[in-house]
């Protein structure tokens, strides 16, 4: 499979620049579709049946399995949107810069989807035992929180042995063997509007009760147990002479542990069923919406695996933790072993300076396609 792959860095760069350069962010449907009309043609190609999940509103999502499955125990999830809006693409196309690429979602996860379509392709042209056990989901959503792939993927992965995310690796290589959950909330607060000269006694000022909210919220934090509350956009007001009459706080929180789910949430419905300010009322709506991925005895034997594989094919696999979310948590809470990061190595995801590690492309690939035999024979 080596030699294989080698021969086909080009070919896999070509089809990467034509995935970066259609634009593809998540309410994009149009440009998540085209994504996903090039990548059902390419398994179709290789003997993979294609089933479209429709979605009125996000792109649709793929469900891939070859012709020759039978109840395979390899679930694989990439997902297909970026975090760019439309026009991105026009502004700064793929690019190549000596060892690195560039390019709007070129490592989150462009790069990924052509990693796994090939480890698959050199998998069905050598003939090596893995091919015909994996179910494969590439979502439309999961930069937005999966709204509508959630309930897909924790349907597939029911009853799966392991899960293999293809998120790209961190910028020194590792993997991701734990992530943390989290959720967001939405406050409003009301208040009572006066001019603040005239009659300000007559106001009660949602920005000031909302200030008091904030403080509150932030000191449910605890970074040594893996708790972030953080406010990170308030709006509120209505003149810089008027008593605020509304403010709104929009809240991310972040949990290492499932069950501190409950108990943050019982903290923040709490702070907000009192007030400071006489006179104002606070609505909260959110939730928890990723279960932390945890690192488990089975996620730990499987890690244990794909290291294996790593020194056969001269790749030291180290694993990491990290605060952001993936699809992992949603098969991890499923109790299925999962390990994510399995994409290829690069950085700066999210930003104009997002770039493809070139020189781990093969290797990468090459490492997905022997765990993928080495799971199937060892069943």
């Amino acid at each position: 499979m080596d030699t294989f792959l080698q021969s086909k860095q080009e070919e896999m760069l070509q089809l990467i620049e034509k995935l970066v350069n259609i634009d593809s962010g998540s309410d994009d449907k149009e440009g998540v579709d085209k994504i996903g009309a090039i990548l059902k043609e390419k398994y179709e190609e290789l003997g993979f049946v294609v089933e479209v999940r429709e979605e009125e509103n996000q792109g649709n999502h793929l469900l891939i399995q070859h012709k020759e499955a039978v109840d395979p125990k390899i679930i694989l999830v990439a997902h297909m949107d970026t975090v760019f809006p439309k026009g991105t693409v026009a502004k700064r196309p793929f690019s190549i810069e000596g060892d690195r690429a560039y390019g709007p979602g070129v490592v989150d996860m462009k790069s990924s989807q052509v990693e796994l379509l090939y480890a698959l392709k050199a998998l069905v042209t050598t003939g090596t035992p893995g091919f015909e056990n994996v179910q494969i989901i590439l979502n439309s959503d999961e930069e937005i929180g999966s709204p509508t792939s959630r309930a897909l993927i924790e349907e597939k992965s029911q009853g799966k042995e392991y899960a293999l995310i293809v998120e790209p690796a961190r910028k020194d290589g590792s993997l991701v063997s734990s992530r943390r959950g989290g959720g967001r909330y939405k406050l409003v607060v009301k208040g009572k509007a006066a001019h603040s000269g005239i009659e300000p006694q007559k106001g009660r000022s949602a920005i000031e009760e909302l200030a008091h909210k904030i403080i509150q919220l932030h000191g449910l934090t605890d970074h040594e147990k893996g708790i972030s509350v953080n406010v990170g956009l308030i709006e509120g007001g209505s003149a810089v002479n008027t008593v605020s009459p509304r403010a709104v706080a929009h809240v991310d929180i972040r949990i290492s542990e499932m069950e501190q789910a409950e108990m943050l949430q019982q903290k923040i419905k709490e702070i907000c069923s009192t007030t400071e300010v006489s006179g104002t009322q606070v609505t909260m709506k959110g939730k928890i919406s990723r279960p932390p991925m945890e690192k488990t005895e089975q996620s730990e034997s499987l890690l244990q695996v794909i290291q294996e594989v790593g020194k056969e094919i001269g790749i030291d696999v180290q694993d990491t933790s990290t605060g952001g979310g993936s699809d992992a948590s949603f098969t991890a809470a499923n109790g299925v072993a999962t390990v994510d990061g399995l994409g290829p190595v690069g950085g700066n995801a999210h930003s104009e300076d997002e770039y493809l590690e070139i020189p781990t492309l093969i290797e990468r690939t090459l490492l997905l396609a022997k765990t993928i035999q080495r799971l199937t024979e060892d069943e």
